[in-house]
């Protein structure tokens, strides 16, 4: 069924995989004739052939991983939810992927290189956050902007990254927030948790909308119009890999 290979790509870790995939990258092949030797590799070719083989190999664990945990596809049991993320958590550790938030702190040391000011910083990370799904439900996103604000009034001009004394009254202010919205950098361990399980949530929701919405089209065809939608936590994904 087609929500089989779409389970495969909710979890966020394979992202850079399908990407590749997505572009279509070709290995070129080469036919030589018997009696001739097959020249060493292009350097160009052997990059891709690694790359083809990595994300082969992910791949392939990520399929082993699923046939054999059990996934049930309610994203209302808090059961299955946590399941579903323990299992994500397993492909993630042993296809060695990246996290959410490792990714997206890559993400940002990429997308942020070179920026010379905090407010253009602050721009960048906040549309790296959308652009990512994350949302700020706390607001903390408008209090880094206002803390900005009151630094750069009180040194009279834009706050530029390598200005050490001006980036330090702005972290300053960061503690301030941090502070009141209870954040702790030790605590930071638990925040990840918290979203890894909230987006097994939304995922889960997604692949059940789809299902539903698969099955309700299969029904509507003439030799399955005495068929009745099954109910979809009664569903085995393990039978359909």
């Amino acid at each position: 069924m087609a929500f089989t290979s779409r389970l495969l790509c909710r979890s966020k870790q394979l992202y850079a995989g399908q990407a590749i995939l997505r572009r279509e990258i070709a290995v070129p092949i080469r036919f030589y004739a018997k009696e001739a030797a097959p020249p060493a590799m292009l350097k160009g070719d052997e990059m891709l052939w690694n790359i083809f083989f990595d994300v082969k190999k992910k791949f392939e664990i990520a399929l082993g991983i699923l046939r054999k945990e059990k996934i049930t596809i309610d994203p209302d049991d808090p059961a299955a939810v946590t399941q579903y993320a323990k299992v994500m958590k397993t492909i993630r550790e042993k296809a060695d992927l990246l996290s959410v938030p490792q990714r997206v702190k890559n993400i940002i040391q990429e997308q942020t290189k070179g920026i010379p000011d905090a407010r253009t910083y602050l721009l960048a990370l906040q549309d790296i956050r959308v652009k990512n799904g994350l949302t700020d439900d706390i607001g903390a996103e408008v209090m880094m902007f206002d803390a900005l604000e009151k630094v750069e009034k009180e040194i009279k001009k834009p706050l530029l990254r390598d200005d050490k004394k001006g980036m330090a009254l702005l972290i300053a202010e960061f503690d301030k927030i941090n502070k009141k919205l209870g954040i702790r950098k030790e605590d930071l361990p638990k925040y990840e948790e918290e979203l890894e399980i909230k987006l097994a949530k939304d995922q889960l929701m997604e692949i059940k909308e789809e299902v539903v919405e698969e099955m309700a089209n299969q029904i509507k065809r003439k030799e399955f119009q005495d068929e009745k939608m099954v109910d979809v936590r009664s569903l085995d994904v393990r039978n359909f890999i």
